[in-house]
């Protein structure tokens, strides 16, 4: 009985170690950004127009201008500009469940910015997350994805910052616990989870759909937000653009399925909303994304644009389990209707702070964007979303 009960004990533990590895191994060997799409070949062999660079309105550029395109394209003074602060000058806050980390500051400053880099130093930064005293960047910094972007691209970038006026400002230090606050660590994490190499062609799509992917999966560092993690704080990219969150905000699912994800919308109603930050009945971009049409997306071109539209419009369809946007309200859904008289604080909370814009039954009154119903953020269990916009205005 107790040899029985012996070799009992040591299956279970046999088959709870093999799942453990075989956890452990799903969480490591993940696909590509572009696996999905069929074969990929290096950019010298691609015989179509180059994906990358910047669109062919500005074909002619001078540097400068093309590094200002990129640089708005990758996002980047929206990280590194802390609120009230001056651009690019760093110091803005990200709470993470393992401290707090503050962004640096990338003027060309000697002293506290990056006057000091050379091109490699700026390429190791933005392809390997390495800075040039070899310290380890955290994987906030999106190197992952900026890894796919061209040298050219990246150097574009680096002039244009280098065009800045210097500021003088020193770089917050981070309040990470141990071990998280051990930097080498991150040489693991770059090992198992950055690409390492520049985009890849998939010569099978077109010329608009290239551009779109080299602009969402590098410069727009787009899954980086929209791409549920992994224990090891990796894109999980089995359910590449799923939904993920973004400094406390949901950023919701982005992949072509019909009910949680972007599937119901039409080409012209993802464009709007790339470009404006307002699809009409479908969605007004609020907190990280309204800084991101802001300060990146409205500053493309309406080719870059319909180029991101028909790259997302092909990845995988992955469901999320997140109710699909309601409809109007029924007509005598009012202020005196038992589902809102079932409520009284929250019925006296909208009608005086809420019902004047949007109108008792959400479709609001003065304008499109102050319509409630069919939006993702409003049937949100967590209200995630809709509580941060109530706190901090979009």
């Amino acid at each position: 009985m107790r040899a029985s009960l012996k070799w009992t004990v040591v299956a279970v533990a046999g088959v709870a170690v093999a799942a453990g590895a075989a956890l452990v191994a799903l969480g490591i060997h993940l696909p590509g950004p572009l696996d999905f799409a069929g074969r990929q070949v290096p950019l010298a062999e691609y015989k179509g127009p180059s994906p990358t660079g910047v669109p062919k309105e500005l074909a002619s550029a001078a540097l400068l201008e093309r590094g200002a395109y990129l640089t708005a394209a990758g996002d980047c003074q929206a990280c590194h500009t802390a609120a009230g602060g001056t651009p690019y000058a760093g110091g803005r806050a990200f709470t993470l469940p393992f401290g707090t980390l503050y962004t640096p500051n990338i003027t060309p400053d000697p002293d506290t910015g990056i006057g000091r880099w050379s091109d490699a130093d700026f390429l190791k930064a933005m392809h390997k997350g390495v800075a040039p005293d070899g310290q380890r960047f955290y994987p906030a910094f999106p190197y992952a994805s900026y890894t796919l972007m061209t040298d050219e691209d990246v150097l574009a970038i680096k002039a244009y910052l280098f065009s800045l006026a210097p500021v003088r400002q020193e770089t917050r230090a981070n309040t990470f616990a141990f071990p998280f606050n051990q930097r080498w660590l991150m040489i693991f994490w770059s090992a198992l989870f950055n690409p390492g190499h520049r985009f890849q062609p998939v010569p099978d799509r077109s010329p608009e759909w290239n551009r779109g992917a080299y602009l969402v999966e590098g410069p727009a560092h787009c899954g980086e937000c929209h791409t549920p993690r992994t224990v090891f704080q990796a894109m999980d990219t089995r359910r590449k653009f799923a939904g993920g969150q973004a400094e406390g905000w949901n950023a919701y699912n982005i992949t072509p399925d019909a009910t949680s994800g972007i599937g119901g919308w039409s080409a012209e109603e993802i464009e709007a909303y790339l470009a404006h930050g307002h699809a009409k009945g479908k969605g007004v971009a609020s907190g990280p994304m309204r800084e991101a049409v802001d300060l990146s997306f409205s500053k493309l071109s309406p080719s870059d644009i319909a180029a991101m539209r028909t790259y997302l419009q092909t990845v995988p369809a992955v469901h999320s389990n997140l109710p699909a946007p309601a409809g109007p309200a029924p007509r005598d859904h009012g202020a005196g209707s038992p589902a809102v008289v079932g409520n009284i604080d929250g019925k006296r909370m909208f009608e005086g702070a809420c019902a004047s814009c949007h109108g008792w039954g959400g479709t609001g009154t003065n304008s499109a964007e102050a319509q409630l119903t069919a939006k993702r953020a409003v049937n949100d269990p967590s209200a995630a979303n809709v509580a941060l916009m109530i706190l901090k205005g979009t």
